[in-house]
C-alpha cells in the first residue's frame, strides 16, 4: 500500500480521498508523530489521540475560510501535519523552528494562538458572531477542546453565552479521561462514566420512547405528567442532557479514531445552525503501546516525549552499565542537585507534616508542581482543582479565612489566569495564602506562553503583599519556611524550572527577617554594586568573578525580597560605589529594577543605575541557554555591559 501522507501539502488535498483512504492518513500521521517526536522531544500523547480527528476536520473544512481551532496546542501537530508543515516537524520546539503551539505568525491555518487551556469555545463564538455581522467572511467555525480543558471555568462560561446567543458553532470534545496528568472533579467523572459506558450513548431517546410505551395505562400516565418530568427521568441516563439544558445540541458518544464516524457526525453538526458539540472519546497515546497499555500512568509518562526515546518506534533502551572482571568501582561523580520543583515538593511535605494548617493546593499540575509528593505522603493535605485558577486562588483564599495556611503552587505563567482573585479577595483582605510559582524566568521550549516572566512586575504593584525569590535551592526551603511563619497577609515565591546551584540543603529551616537583604561578597575600592533577584545572584556573582580578572572589583548582594525592598541595603550600595546594577529574570517594565530606581528616586540619590533583565517583548521558544543569551541575561553580557558603563563608552540609564 503505498504512502498517501507524503501528496497531502495543504488540506484541500485531503477533500478528494475515500473514507479509508483518509483512516490511512491518519495513520501515517500518527506513525510521522512517533518517528520525528520520538527522535526530539515533544508533547506526544495527546497528539496521537487528535489524529483522526485533524483527518475528518480539513477534509470536510475549507481551511483558512473555515476555522479550526485548538484549545491549547499541544493536541495540534496533526493539524501542523496536514498544513503544509510536515517536513519542518523535525524543529518543532526548537530555537527558530516551528512553535510548541498554535501560531497565527506560523500559519494561516493557525486561527488563534494558545498555550494556556479552556479558551478555543470563547475564540469561536467571537469568530462566529463577527462574521454573522458581515465583518470577516462567513465560514464554519469548530473548536477542539479536551476534557481536561473543560474543568477551566471560562470554557463553561462560553458554553453557556453561545447556548444564549444560538451562536452556530461546532464544539468537538476530545474525550480521553487525561490533560497532564488524569482529570478531577465531578465534571470529568460525569464524561468518564459516559465514556466508558457505551449502553448510554444512544439512551435518551430510548427511553424517552420506553416511557410512553409502558403497559396497563402506566405509559399513558407518564405522558400525561408532561415534559418536565420525563425531561427528569431521561436526565438520569441521558448523557448529553447537561449540554442540550444550555440550549447545545449533543451528538456522541463517538469513536474518535474512526474517521467515517467522525465524518457522519461533523456533517450533521455542519449544517445545523446553532451549537452542537461532537462528544469523542479518544485514547491519549493511540497507537504507542506503552501509554496505551500503560493505564493511566502510561499516559501520564507520555503525555511528553523526551528527545531519543524511541527508537524504531519502540522505546529506546536505556545503556547498560559495561560488566566488570574485578571488584564494582564505585563511581566518585557527585549526584546532580536536585531540582528546584523537587526541593519545594519536599519541603512543603516537612512543613504540612509539622503543621496540620498547611494544605497545598494545584491547578491540573501534581507532579509539574512538586505537589504529587504530598499527594502520594499525605493525601488529607492536598487538593487538585483541574485547570482552574481562578478557583485554586479563591478556594486558598476560603481556606486562610478558617484559619489555614494554603500554599497554591501554580507555575508563574499560570497564576496570571487569577489576577483578579489575587488582588480582589486575597490582597485586599489580607489573607495569609502562599503563591510558590513554579517556572518563574525563560523556560525554555514552550515559549512565550509559558515563560514566567511577568509575575514580579504585575504582583508588585498590589498592596500587601510581600514578594521574595531565592538564589538557590537552600534559600528555597528557607523561604517557604518564612512564607507559612508570616501571618500578615499573602507571600508570592518565585523559583525557576530546572535544577538547583548544588548547594547543601538545611536540616532545619530558618525564618528571614522580611524585606532584608544580604551582602554575599564587598571587595575593597568596589566602584560597582550588582544587586541581584533570584535567579539574577548567580548571574551577578559570576559576572563578577569576569569584572575581577579586568580589574573592576564589583560588590554583590542578594535582595531577597522585591516589596518590600531592603531600603537601607540599597542606599547603602547607592552611597558606597558609582555604579549600581540591578539583575533580574523578568521583565523590566515595573520589575523588581525599577523598585529598585524607585527608591533611589525617593531617597534623591542620584547613583548611576544599570537595569538587567528581560527586554520589552515576547520572547521566542528554545533552550534557556540560547534564550539567555539572546536578551543578554548571561554573566559575559552583564560584564560586558558594566565594563561599557564604567569606562563611560555606555549610557546608563
Amino acid at each position: 500500500m503505498s504512502e498517501i501522507l507524503p501528496t497531502i501539502n495543504a488540506p484541500r488535498d485531503l477533500h478528494g480521498l475515500s473514507d479509508d483512504q483518509l483512516q490511512q492518513v491518519a495513520q501515517e500521521v500518527r506513525e510521522h508523530i512517533i518517528d520525528t517526536v520520538g527522535e526530539i522531544g515533544g508533547h506526544f500523547g495527546a497528539n496521537l489521540g487528535t489524529c483522526e480527528i485533524a483527518v475528518a476536520l480539513h477534509s470536510l473544512l475549507n481551511s483558512p475560510l473555515d476555522k479550526v481551532l485548538w484549545d491549547v496546542g499541544h493536541q495540534a501537530y496533526p493539524h501542523k501535519i496536514l498544513t503544509g508543515r510536515r517536513d519542518q516537524l523535525q524543529t518543532i520546539r526548537h530555537y527558530e523552528g516551528l512553535a510548541p503551539f498554535c501560531s497565527i505568525e506560523e500559519s494561516k491555518h493557525d486561527i488563534m494562538g494558545a498555550g494556556h487551556a479552556s479558551t478555543s469555545i470563547s475564540y469561536a463564538v467571537g469568530l462566529k458572531e463577527a462574521m454573522r455581522r458581515g465583518l470577516e467572511p462567513d465560514g464554519h467555525v469548530v473548536a477542539v477542546i479536551g476534557d481536561g480543558a473543560m474543568t477551566g471555568g471560562v470554557a463553561l462560561e462560553a458554553v453557556g453565552h453561545a447556548g444564549g446567543l444560538g451562536t452556530p458553532v461546532v464544539v468537538i470534545l476530545n474525550d480521553n479521561g487525561m490533560s497532564i496528568a488524569p482529570n478531577v472533579g465531578a465534571l470529568s467523572r460525569m464524561f468518564n462514566r459516559i465514556r466508558l459506558n457505551p449502553k448510554l450513548w444512544h439512551a435518551r431517546e430510548d427511553v424517552e420512547t420506553g416511557l410512553t410505551r409502558l403497559p396497563a395505562g402506566i405509559g399513558h400516565v407518564f405522558e400525561t405528567f408532561g415534559p418536565h418530568f420525563k425531561e427528569s427521568i431521561k436526565a438520569f441516563w441521558a448523557p448529553g442532557l447537561w449540554w442540550e439544558e444550555l440550549d447545545w445540541a449533543y451528538i456522541g458518544v463517538i469513536d474518535g479514531h474512526d474517521v467515517r464516524a467522525l465524518r457522519r457526525a461533523l456533517r450533521e453538526a455542519l449544517v445545523a445552525e446553532r451549537p452542537v458539540v461532537i462528544h469523542c472519546a479518544t485514547v491519549k497515546g493511540k497507537g504507542w503501546a506503552p501509554a496505551e497499555e500503560g493505564g493511566l500512568e502510561g499516559m501520564e509518562e507520555w503525555h511528553a516525549a523526551k528527545p531519543q526515546s524511541i527508537v524504531d518506534r519502540k522505546p529506546a533502551v536505556k545503556a547498560a552499565r559495561p560488566a566488570t572482571s574485578g571488584p564494582a568501582v564505585q563511581s566518585t561523580a557527585p549526584p546532580p542537585p536536585p531540582a528546584y520543583t523537587q526541593v519545594f515538593g519536599e519541603a512543603l511535605l516537612a512543613e504540612a507534616v509539622a503543621d496540620p494548617r498547611v494544605l497545598g493546593i494545584t491547578a491540573a499540575m501534581n507532579s509539574g508542581t512538586g505537589l504529587s509528593i504530598l499527594q502520594r505522603e499525605l493525601p488529607s493535605a492536598y487538593f487538585d482543582v483541574g485547570i482552574a485558577e481562578q478557583h485554586a486562588v479563591l478556594l486558598a483564599a476560603g481556606m486562610a479565612l478558617a484559619g489555614a495556611k494554603p500554599v497554591a503552587a501554580i507555575y508563574s505563567t499560570f497564576l496570571q489566569r487569577a489576577f483578579d482573585q489575587i488582588v480582589h479577595d486575597v490582597c485586599l483582605q489580607r489573607l495569609n495564602v502562599i503563591f510558590a510559582m513554579d517556572r518563574a524566568g525563560l523556560v525554555g521550549d514552550d515559549g512565550p506562553t509559558h515563560h514566567g516572566v511577568f509575575d514580579i512586575a504585575y504582583l508588585r504593584a498590589l498592596p500587601n503583599i510581600v514578594l521574595m525569590a531565592p538564589r538557590d535551592e537552600a534559600m528555597l526551603v528557607h523561604m517557604l519556611h518564612t512564607a507559612i511563619a508570616y501571618d500578615d497577609g499573602p507571600v508570592a515565591l518565585r523559583y525557576p524550572r530546572g535544577a538547583g546551584l548544588g548547594v547543601p540543603l538545611p536540616e532545619t529551616p530558618e525564618r528571614l527577617e522580611i524585606g532584608t537583604g544580604e551582602l554575599l561578597s564587598e571587595p575593597a575600592n568596589a566602584r560597582v554594586a550588582l544587586l541581584g533577584y533570584g535567579t539574577g545572584v548567580a548571574r551577578a556573582l559570576a559576572a563578577a568573578e569576569l569584572l575581577a580578572a579586568d580589574g573592576i572589583a564589583a560588590t554583590v548582594a542578594d535582595a531577597r525580597f522585591a516589596k518590600p525592598l531592603d531600603g537601607a541595603l540599597v542606599a547603602q550600595l547607592a552611597a558606597e560605589h558609582e555604579l549600581l546594577v540591578t539583575v533580574e529574570e523578568g521583565v523590566l517594565a515595573g520589575g523588581f529594577g525599577s523598585a529598585v530606581l524607585e527608591a533611589l528616586s525617593d531617597a534623591g540619590s542620584s547613583v548611576r543605575t544599570l537595569r538587567v533583565g528581560l527586554p520589552d517583548r515576547f520572547v521566542t521558544h528554545g533552550t534557556p541557554a540560547l534564550l539567555h543569551a539572546e536578551v543578554g541575561f548571561t554573566p559575559e553580557r552583564i560584564a560586558e555591559r558594566v565594563r561599557a558603563a564604567v569606562t563611560g563608552r555606555d549610557r546608563v540609564a
